[in-house]
């Protein structure tokens, strides 16, 4: 973790600066996407260049649960200020249908620099109402969202841990919304 800390921190160092904050309207309500594809496949998880092989997620608490399209339940479990100046988000996406489900294109975000770079959660931001400030996940020198990545279809029942990580909001910010696209937004706190 200490080495995912220092990497992230040096990263930030670079990102910050060109990192997407808007004056957003975060009016709490996010469109609910249908999503009709359903061509079979098998659980992909995310690549171990993510360190999820080598970091457990703390699944001990829950912040937020989500239910999207096509059965897919989005638990947001830990929402954490780290050491230079980033937000960690972590959780897990189930599938609570009864069949294997496409991960909705949506997730991956609109900006064609984070599309190039394959399926991943670059569409997620945070949102402080009080600030008026939208988080966007950050991104490497590449272009790559520091985000879990390589997630297309989810087997029946079955689970994937994920993080994203953003610019940190103010210490003053408590709680942010959570915007997943073709999800509902949900209020989650930071610690």
């Amino acid at each position: 973790m200490t080495t995912r800390k220092a990497f992230a921190a040096a990263l930030l160092a670079t990102v910050l600066p060109l990192s997407l904050t808007a004056c957003g309207g975060g009016d709490g309500v996010s469109a609910k996407g249908e999503d009709s594809n359903s061509a079979p496949a098998t659980t992909e998880s995310a690549n171990s260049e993510n360190e999820s092989a080598n970091t457990v997620p703390d699944n001990s608490k829950t912040l937020a649960t989500i239910n999207g399209a096509n059965g897919f339940q989005l638990v947001v479990h830990t929402a954490a200020r780290e050491d230079g100046g980033f937000l960690t988000v972590t959780g897990s996406i189930r599938n609570t249908s009864g069949k294997r489900a496409v991960a909705p294109i949506e997730w991956n975000g609109q900006e064609s620099q984070v599309r190039r770079t394959g399926r991943s959660l670059g569409g997620i931001t945070l949102v402080d109402r009080v600030g008026k400030k939208r988080y966007y996940v950050l991104r490497d020198t590449e272009g790559y969202p520091l985000t879990t990545t390589g997630i297309f279809n989810v087997d029946a029942g079955a689970t994937v841990d994920f993080f994203a990580q953003f610019p940190s909001p103010p210490d003053s910010t408590t709680k942010v919304d959570i915007q997943v696209p073709a999800m509902p937004t949900a209020t989650i706190e930071i610690s």
